[in-house]
């Protein structure tokens, strides 16, 4: 079962300390490779915290390791980073920078990719 939620990016410390030691380190992936998500959406998705979600948008997909965080339900925060990058789009709206903030997500636990059986 996938769901559409609302995803935001930002820094995080880690994503900046990863960032630091250069976009190939371990530390750098771990720090961008989640999403932190609202405990009732996990739950109600049968996501269990350190699984592995599908996230995809009209303009990529993603997997990522989901954690438990206080957002609001409906919400999902991803740190910014080369796999978040796959999801947004290049439209600027004449800002000349594409939205990281109020994507829509379909959001679904790994094993329930769409035409999976």
């Amino acid at each position: 079962m996938s769901e559409r939620l609302t995803m935001v990016t930002g820094r995080t410390r880690k994503q900046a300390i990863g960032m630091h030691k250069g976009k190939d380190s371990p530390e750098y992936r771990e720090a961008t490779g989640l999403v932190e998500m609202n405990p009732e959406d996990m739950a109600r998705l049968n996501i269990e915290d350190g699984g592995q979600v599908l996230i995809r948008t009209a303009e990529g997909e993603v997997e990522l390791t989901a954690h438990a965080g206080s957002l609001p339900a409906g919400l999902v925060f991803v740190p910014m980073g080369t796999l978040v990058n796959r999801l947004i789009g290049t439209e600027t709206m004449g800002t000349g920078m594409p939205s990281f903030k109020g994507q829509t997500v379909d959001i679904a636990p790994v094993g329930e990719r769409e035409g999976s059986s």
